[in-house]
């Protein structure tokens, strides 16, 4: 890709972006609402443990994602912020069941045990559950000022994203593949375009359609949204090996240890980079018609390439 005198003055004045008081700026609205969306009530254990794990940190890079899309494309924080937290809901979920002893056992997640090492397997299981449903109670009873018909496709897309057609479907064949030699690129897409990249692409999508948007614009937005989600994942497969626990929160070097196939296991750590700063570029590519308005997406999209966990 050649780069213009246009391209590279872009460059650099997006790169005096301040992303990470954006960033900073954006969790902490996105913290407080979720504390406030789940008060303790009886029986208190179960909302303990729901708590627990979605107040546990972490980047809130979804609920992030759909707040700027949905003022990038004219709308509000107060008309995204219930899907903003109904996202992260879904992905604590999606976290929580992830780690259980029948799918990925894992000890940490962002920094402390998880869920299940501290409320057992069975309250574990019915956190992420609860979790699962109360974000579509809280995006149906929540949203203000936002079309019926928007809100129910936002609705139906988050329902879509999470099942057998989403990640649930990337999951059960993330688990199939394990151990097996002759996993080719195009499955290990498929996998990670269901398991990492629908709710990505939603977390996107769901904000401009929330504020109104045009075909046109979600389609450009999900182009964008796809591409950052498959290099989201190929750079977890590469800090999953080049990257300690303290690092990134979890247990690292797992994946080797249950046999998946990785990006860096088919095209070996420096082609899994550039692959993964391809897919950037081309979903920068996508936000040129937005200008300086689309300076946040673009930064978080450089931002996934570059973090440390």
């Amino acid at each position: 890709m050649v780069m213009t005198g246009e391209d590279h003055v872009t460059q650099i004045e997006t790169s005096c972006f301040d992303l990470v008081s954006y960033l900073k700026e954006k969790k902490q609205l996105v913290e407080a609402a979720l504390d406030a969306s789940i008060p303790i009530t009886c029986p208190e254990k179960i909302y303990e443990a729901m708590r627990y794990s979605l107040l546990a940190g972490g980047k809130r890079l979804r609920p992030i994602l759909c707040l700027t899309t949905c003022e990038l494309m004219g709308g509000t924080v107060e008309m995204a912020l219930p899907t903003a937290c109904a996202l992260e809901m879904i992905h604590t979920m999606s976290l929580i069941h992830d780690d259980l002893p029948a799918m990925d056992n894992d000890d940490y997640r962002r920094g402390q045990l998880t869920n299940h090492k501290v409320y057992g397997e069975d309250i574990a299981i019915l956190a992420g559950d609860a979790l699962l449903s109360y974000a579509f109670e809280h995006v149906a009873t929540q949203t203000h000022n936002v079309s019926l018909t928007n809100l129910v496709d936002v609705i139906a897309r988050l329902g879509r994203t999470v099942g057998a057609a989403g990640l649930v479907g990337g999951q059960v064949l993330d688990l199939e593949s394990e151990g097996k030699s002759n996993i080719t690129s195009d499955i290990l897409k498929f996998i990670h375009v269901h398991k990492t990249g629908a709710l990505l692409e939603t977390s996107v999508v769901s904000g401009a359609i929330l504020a109104g948007a045009n075909l046109e614009d979600i389609e450009r937005l999900s182009h964008y949204a796809q591409n950052i989600g498959l290099a989201f994942q190929i750079i977890d497969d590469i800090l999953d090996i080049t990257s300690t626990q303290a690092e990134l929160g979890k247990t690292a070097g797992k994946d080797k240890q249950a046999q998946k196939a990785t990006y860096p296991s088919l095209w070996g750590l420096e082609e899994s980079q550039k692959q993964a700063q391809i897919l950037i570029e081309d979903a920068i590519a996508q936000l040129a018609p937005y200008g300086r308005e689309a300076y946040p997406l673009e930064a978080i999209a450089r931002f996934i390439v570059s973090r440390k966990n």
